[in-house]
């Protein structure tokens, strides 16, 4: 799995899925949820700003408040590489992974957010658990991902892990990568 690399924009505490991706979103089609991507954040103008690959540290809770799976997606669609925070509610969390986003918690996020700044650039290496801030070069302890999770993420969601675990038995006809 490739590292991702892109800048740094933080969120707070408790960001529920209706800052991620407000409720009167949910009426466009999926092509064009990475437009309302956190409109009902501090970072309402997000969309504009965001680029491949960037990376949001978040506090606590993360992703709370609803199982809606169009949240993580607005995120992923909108460049976001990853997401790093204390914690993660659950049913986000699983969301995030199916869908293939990378979500990671981390003891560090306090230290992250006096040590860098927003817009700095880091490198996450997802499959080693390391945050790399590329300005001062120092490392920030990830924890490290499951291998369930660790596999749905190389595959690109769990649609496609579930394809190549169908493929690999033989279970499916239509092998072909996309």
């Amino acid at each position: 799995m490739k590292k991702v690399k892109g800048r740094v924009f933080f969120l707070g505490d408790n960001i529920d899925t209706d800052q991620i991706l407000p409720g009167y979103a949910m009426s466009v089609p999926a092509c064009q949820l990475k437009n309302y991507a956190l409109k009902g954040s501090s970072i309402p103008d997000f969309v504009e700003k965001v680029r491949p690959g960037d990376v949001i540290i978040g506090g606590k809770n993360f992703g709370c408040g609803s199982s809606r799976e169009q949240a993580p997606v607005a995120l992923k669609d909108a460049g976001v590489g990853a997401v790093i925070a204390a914690s993660f509610a659950m049913i986000f969390r699983k969301n995030s992974i199916n869908i293939g986003l990378p979500v990671i918690t981390s003891e560090c996020i306090d230290l992250m957010k006096r040590e860098i700044q927003e817009g700095d650039q880091v490198e996450v290496d997802i499959e080693s658990g390391i945050l790399l801030h590329i300005d001062s070069g120092r490392v920030y302890e990830l924890k490290k991902l499951s291998e369930p999770a660790l596999a749905t993420l190389r595959a690109g969601g769990l649609i496609n892990r579930v394809r190549d675990i169908l493929c690999e038995r033989g279970e499916l006809i239509d092998c072909k990568k996309a």
